[in-house]
This record gives structure tokens, C-alpha cells and sequence, in this order.
């Protein structure tokens, strides 16, 4: 009987201790489900729906987002070095949410076509193990569907957009620096047209 008592006393101590050890849940979630952009331009820099994300665990997490696909897929995958995410990885509290912008950038040579991702989030929280050392926990990710097309184009018309894209999205200063550079080759022109068509001989002789 006190053999039971003892074995009873020691469970409850383990569970009001390591509360946090034996149920402590790693969570995330995504506020958009479905993104969809179409007759994107080759070259084209585009802003895409920002991402709200929501620590929904109960533990302290660190994330990191990203690009995943389905295995069978019927649209083209787009690499992943086409997106930019801001921030990339961060760490939030439980409750707590970020809010992640995304950029999405078209090469000048891209197929024509459906394209399909996931927009991604993964928590990355970490085990130290006895030795100390640092082991990833398996987590959850949560995601949003992306869908986008691309129209054709040629080479040329996809480097006139993607110059016409950074004078848009680098503005004002994309705007004076064009001005500056026209200017400067306006400036030259007219100096050599002025050396080769006009000249002036200055003689200086003494009375």
C-alpha cells in the first residue's frame, strides 16, 4: 500500500514540474488561404498579397518561410529564388503574429504558362540533448496556395518591362538618376557635334 502511495506522489510531481516539457505544442497558422495573379509579364517585379502569420502554440518559436510544391502538380513549379520574403525569419510568442511581405520576381527568359506554389511557414524549434547539442524538432507548417500565370513575350519586350518595372518600384530617385545619365549623354552629344562642325582659330599677334 505505501508502495502504491509513493508511485502515486511521484507522478504528480513529475506532472506539476514538467508541465511545459510533456505538453508544450509547437503551432502556426496563415491568415491567407488562396492567393491567384494572372497575366504577369516576363521581367515583372510584383508586390504579392502580404502574409499574416499567427504563433497558434502555446511556446516561444522560431519560423522560417519558404516555397513547396505538389508532387503532381498539373501547373510549372517557379523557382524558388524568385521570392522574396520579409522578413524571412523571425520569432514570435504564442499569440503573437507577423505580418511577411512578399516579392515576387520574373526572370527576362521564362516559359509562358500556369505556375503554381506554396507559400510557406515552418517553425524551427530547437532540442538540447544531454550532450548539449542542438536538434530540430519536427513541426507543423501551414501554407498558402499560390496561383499566377505569365503571358508571352519576347526577349526584348521582357527587358523593356523589367526596366520600366525598377523605374516604377525605385521611385523617385529611378526617375532623377535617369534624368541625370540623359542628360549627361544629351551634354556629350552636343559637345562632339560642336567639335566637329564648328572651329575657331585664335591668332595673337604683337602691334
Amino acid at each position: 500500500m505505501k508502495k502504491a502511495i509513493v508511485l502515486i506522489i511521484i507522478f504528480f510531481a513529475v506532472v506539476l514540474i514538467l508541465p511545459t516539457a510533456v505538453f508544450s505544442r509547437i503551432g502556426v497558422g496563415i491568415g491567407t488561404g488562396k492567393i491567384r495573379m494572372s497575366d504577369l509579364k516576363a521581367g515583372g517585379i510584383y508586390e504579392v498579397l502580404p502574409l499574416s502569420i499567427v504563433n497558434t502554440g502555446d511556446e516561444v518559436s522560431d519560423y522560417q518561410m519558404g516555397i513547396a510544391y505538389n508532387s503532381n502538380q498539373p501547373e510549372m513549379r517557379p523557382e524558388k529564388s524568385w521570392f522574396k520574403f520579409t522578413p524571412d525569419k523571425f520569432n514570435l510568442q504564442p499569440g503573437a503574429g507577423q505580418i511577411v511581405q512578399v516579392k515576387l520576381n520574373l526572370p527576362v527568359k521564362i516559359k509562358a504558362g500556369d505556375y503554381f506554389a506554396y507559400l510557406e511557414v515552418k517553425p524551427v524549434p530547437k532540442l538540447t540533448t544531454e550532450s548539449g547539442d542542438n536538434v530540430a524538432k519536427v513541426g507543423v507548417a501551414a501554407a498558402s496556395k499560390f496561383y499566377f500565370s505569365v503571358v508571352p513575350s519576347n526577349i526584348w519586350q521582357a527587358i523593356i518591362y523589367r526596366l520600366a518595372t525598377l523605374l516604377k518600384n525605385y521611385a523617385p530617385w529611378s526617375y532623377i538618376i535617369s534624368i541625370v545619365i540623359i542628360g549627361a549623354c544629351v551634354f556629350a552629344a552636343i559637345i562632339i557635334l560642336f567639335k566637329k562642325y564648328f572651329h575657331f582659330q585664335i591668332n595673337i599677334s604683337k602691334k
